[in-house]
């Protein structure tokens, strides 16, 4: 074989279009859990609440306490990002990102602790597929942010 084949051959062997992650970008394994879990617990809690032998009242409070859970994460996320980064935040922004977690939350515990027509097991399970929905929530939210920050160093 001549040189020129050898060449050829050895640089075939390397991997076409890789990827190169970026300083400080998430690893596409972790952007892909995050938004797995997001999907995972948005998707088990409405089907949840679908299969649910509940009023479409409370059906529909328990919806609105998820759609407000999931806004108040990703606003208080990006507030304390924000104030962690040193752009400014007022502190009216900042507080009324927090009061709205914890009323989101409260209201959850509240709904969940009141709901005489769902069974201890089925409190369980709307508690945890909410909170791991505002946990991913802010996970993704972090991801998108850190991506956006690596590819604008650049």
């Amino acid at each position: 074989m001549s040189e020129n084949q050898e060449y050829n051959l050895e640089t075939e062997k390397q991997p076409r279009n890789k990827y190169e992650r970026r300083e400080g970008e998430p690893t596409a394994a972790f952007k892909g859990a995050s938004w797995g879990a997001l999907l995972l617990g948005i998707v088990a809690y409405l089907i949840g609440l679908y299969n649910a032998s509940m009023q479409l009242n409370e059906k529909g409070y328990y919806f609105a306490v998820l759609v407000f859970g999931l806004y108040a994460a990703v606003s208080l996320q990006k507030a304390v990002r924000d104030k962690e980064e040193g752009v400014p935040v007022t502190s009216i922004y900042f507080g009324i990102s927090w009061f709205a977690m914890i009323i989101a939350i409260s209201l959850m515990a509240i709904g969940l602790y009141n709901a005489g027509s769902i069974t201890l097991s089925e409190k369980g399970f709307y508690g945890m597929a909410f909170i791991l929905s505002l946990f991913a929530a802010i996970t993704v939210q972090k991801n998108v942010r850190d991506t956006q920050k690596a590819r604008e160093r650049e």
